[in-house]
């Protein structure tokens, strides 16, 4: 370590507040502290560096303003002072209230004369900017290793599909790319055919079908699969060819894919466009329609189911189980799965759809099984029938929300909460009570009141809401 060679000479008549200030302008932090660590003086230059009130530190010992974990390290660091031995600098942390860390790097250093008591003025370095930087390497490097990963996983499925696949410049139609699937299909090596234009190895008709899915796709993002002749003159096959457009590098690219059709292949191998236009129906029908695996997790399922169980997109709930979603804690599926394996189709099952946010629908499900497909998948198409179930199951004249019987109260298990239930169970008790006491009085009244333990205008409040009897406008008024 190199000090100042004549600090008298250089520095001149230096005062106290002159070094305050050189000290406050070097320092984040800066504490002036006597023998026993207690702060005498603070300096804070930073306005957004907030240590837990930093004003409040007066009179106090440094150790106790610090973490827990960093006490030992300023009781080092002040033993070293003291001894007039270099304390290096040392990461100090203090705990703010709302749990947050703030990392000091402090120095200490004895000053005064000697053989006088001296302080101990300790120059501290904010590192959350160092730390900020730290954060932002690791999270690109992480970044940068998933995109390794990533690169790796294409270039595998690149080079072992089956499917021929090229990359092509969308403005001069070059190869930029090509699998060795597509290799083998036009018979050349990749010396010839990166570089060179696609279409190639056509008949001038298919080429020309070939440029109209090109120009469909980069005008409106789509295009209708064409089946060509491709390969050598010699060993042309029957080719699928569809295309997809995507940006790299502010290039505009076109994925080609060349799917060989087998010698047992018909035309019924493309999706002809009325089936198409089926499944766009199909994704925006105002029924929601859900195809799951024979357990019932989601495979698939249209826009209408996605609003039933409010969530955005597909992805959200695909590999989830459908019973997630229907009747109370999934009861519902197992008795609706296990009809659909045995009878293969069910029609009218009513349950409650339940969303992710918390609302629930009452719906009508009807269910396919295809056992025998690749792989067996069940399918569902739910309605919603609120309105009328809710017309079956309850009945107007007993007042809005209440069961006509006992039995229809079984029917809302698996539908609607508990503590509903039981309230609903109260109501059809309370009824039964009431029509039973006025039929052993003869429609009495006052009678009945007294028997059920009711003031008279306590049973008029009841008959009306129950609707029970007719009331007179005095009874009414009651």
């Amino acid at each position: 370590m190199k000090h100042f060679s004549a600090p008298r000479t250089s520095l001149g008549d230096l005062d106290a507040e002159a070094a305050a200030r050189v000290i406050a302008a070097f320092a984040d932090v800066a504490l002036i502290l006597d023998q026993d660590g207690v702060v005498c003086d603070v300096s804070v230059s930073k306005v957004d560096l907030t240590l837990n009130g930093s004003a409040g530190w007066l009179g106090r010992p440094w150790a106790d303003t610090v973490a827990a974990d960093s006490r030992p390290m300023v009781e080092t660091m002040m033993r070293d002072a003291l001894a007039h031995t270099p304390t290096g600098w040392r990461r100090v942390h203090y705990r703010l209230a709302d749990g947050s860390d703030v990392p000091i790097l402090y120095s200490a250093l004895r000053v005064g004369q000697p053989g006088t008591a001296g302080r101990v003025v300790a120059v501290g370095r904010d590192l959350r900017a160092q730390q900020r930087l730290i954060s932002a390497q690791q999270a690109a490097e992480r970044d940068y290793a998933r995109l390794r990963h990533l690169e790796t996983r294409y270039r595998l499925l690149f080079k072992l599909s089956f499917e021929g696949v090229v990359v092509l410049d969308s403005a001069s139609r070059r190869i930029v790319e090509a699998n060795p699937a597509a290799l083998t299909l036009f018979g050349e090596d990749s010396r010839t055919l990166v570089g060179g234009v696609f279409p190639r190895g056509v008949d001038s008709e298919d080429a020309d079908a070939i440029e109209r899915l090109l120009a469909s796709v980069r005008a409106v993002g789509r295009g209708d699969d064409v089946v060509v002749r491709l390969g050598p003159a010699t060993d042309r096959r029957d080719v699928v060819v569809s295309a997809a457009l995507f940006r790299f590098e502010k290039a505009v690219h076109f994925l080609v894919r060349l799917m060989p059709r087998t010698n047992g292949a018909s035309e019924g191998t493309l999706i002809s466009r009325p089936r198409a236009r089926l499944l766009e129906v199909v994704d925006n029908a105002p029924d929601g329609i859900v195809l799951t695996d024979m357990d019932g997790l989601i495979l698939t399922a249209n826009t209408a189911f996605l609003d039933f169980v409010q969530v955005a997109t597909e992805a959200q709930v695909r590999g989830r189980p459908l019973g997630r979603f229907i009747g109370r804690g999934g009861a519902d599926m197992t008795p609706l799965i296990g009809n659909l394996r045995d009878l293969e189709t069910v029609r009218g099952f009513a349950t409650t759809i339940h969303g992710d946010v918390g609302t629930s629908t009452e719906v009508s499900i009807s269910g396919v099984a295809i056992p025998h497909g690749e792989p067996p998948c069940l399918g569902f198409l739910i309605r919603d029938v609120g309105g009328r179930l809710h017309g079956e199951t309850r009945d107007s004249s007993l007042g809005p929300g209440v069961p006509r019987s006992v039995e229809q109260l079984t029917e809302l298990v698996g539908r609607v909460p508990l503590k509903d239930i039981i309230r609903d169970t109260n109501d059809v008790i309370e009824r039964l009570c009431i029509q039973a006491a006025l039929e052993l009085t003869g429609d009495n009244r006052a009678s009945a009141a007294e028997m059920l333990g009711l003031s008279r205008q306590s049973l008029y409040v009841k008959l009306r809401r129950y609707n029970l009897g007719d009331l007179t406008p005095v009874e009414n008024n009651a």
